[in-house]
């Protein structure tokens, strides 16, 4: 029995690599396993070797006691108000501990400036434990920082490039304590939708069903799935999961369209439907130019220079087009209609909230 799973097991992930995957998508793309999910970590510490671009002690606490704790631990007794150190900058630490993350692993680590540091280049980053949200230590960083810009200034100027008060430790944290994992829940397996949609979770639920010929999947709720693999067999849980994250599944979607105006951007969803709708868009351009005359008097003459303004006010208002759209158009018909009257990403704002407003879009209109 043993041996027939694996053959079936290894024919079904055989056949998913070369199926067509133009219309559907990976389920490991759409959903994810309950359980399985990365952990922020946080942590505060020093970064040291500063070129006198540290933090400035006598404003900011920030430095000069942790300073102070980090040398009582070495046996050195300081008083945190005399400490005046230039080359030591306070940060913030932050990382991600990805799943399945065993003792021994390497994070990558970003650190940023708490304090008033210029710069972070050329620093090195003191031992510092990174705790998750429960309080607990997971994992212990330390290194060279790499920041990727500069800030240099002297005589009144200043020239920086991207941001210098954050950089970044590749493999600086060393994970000590491995997250806990829920992956399977009385032998069963819970997977997510990232999207939470009926229709998309029923074709999941459909789609791995057919895949087993049994009926193993069954859905909760419009983003939850149970599935029971068909072999408890410790052995033959990672080749199944590898067949259900790879199987084919076509996800549907609201209609929406998505306008963030503070850049003009425009994103209009493929479900999106109009009703029977005219749209007359119109220019207006007001152009005010002034030119200075200057009027002087001839030599030796007790006449004074004279100077005016000559305003020219230009307005021009360029005929509207009204363009007629059908009843039922698709999001091809629409762009094409748009497209013919010249309008901008702008003006496609405007024109949508116009259409919403009255009634002749069947979709859901974000504004970011």
């Amino acid at each position: 029995m043993r041996k027939i799973w694996r053959l079936l097991l290894f024919l079904l992930f055989a056949g998913l690599l070369l199926a067509d995957s133009s219309s559907a998508a990976r389920l490991k793309d759409i959903a994810h396993i309950k359980g399985v999910r990365s952990n922020q970590l946080v942590g505060h510490g020093l970064v040291v070797g500063l070129a006198g671009t540290g933090d400035d002690t006598k404003k900011g606490k920030f430095a000069s006691e942790a300073m102070a704790n980090m040398l009582d631990k070495f046996g050195i007794s300081v008083d945190a108000s005399s400490i005046d150190l230039d080359n030591v900058a306070a940060v913030m630490l932050t990382a991600e501990l990805l799943p399945f993350a065993r003792n021994g692993s390497r994070l990558d680590v970003l650190v940023s400036s708490i304090g008033d540091a210029e710069s972070l280049n050329g620093g090195t980053l003191m031992l510092t434990p990174l705790r998750g949200p429960d309080g607990r230590i997971y994992a212990m960083a330390q290194g060279a920082l790499s920041v990727g810009g500069f800030s240099l200034g002297g005589g009144g100027g200043k020239q920086a490039k991207n941001h210098p008060t954050v950089g970044r430790i590749a493999n600086g944290a060393i994970v000590e304590r491995e997250p806990p994992s829920t992956m399977f829940i009385d032998g069963k397996i819970i997977l997510t939708l990232n999207l939470p949609d009926f229709m998309t979770v029923s074709r999941v639920s459909k789609t791995i069903n057919e895949t087993f010929h049994q009926k193993i999947a069954i859905p909760l709720d419009a983003g939850t799935i149970e599935v029971t693999p068909p072999s408890r067999e410790r052995g033959m849980l990672i080749p199944f999961l590898a067949v259900v994250e790879n199987l084919q599944v076509t996800p549907d979607s609201r209609a929406r369209v998505v306008i963030d105006e503070r850049t003009g951007t425009v994103v209009v969803g493929r479900n999106v439907m109009l009703d029977a709708v005219a749209v007359a868009h119109g220019d207006l351009s007001i152009q005010i130019s002034a030119m200075p005359l200057v009027s002087q008097p001839p030599p030796f003459s007790l006449g004074d220079t004279v100077v005016a303004v000559d305003k020219e006010i230009v307005v021009e208002e360029k005929p509207g087009k009204l363009v007629v759209v059908p009843r039922g158009v698709n999001i091809d018909d629409l762009v094409k209609a748009l497209n013919s009257i010249g309008v901008s990403p702008r003006d496609l704002i405007s024109i949508f909230q116009a259409i919403e407003a009255s009634g002749a879009l069947h979709a859901e209109l974000e504004i970011i």
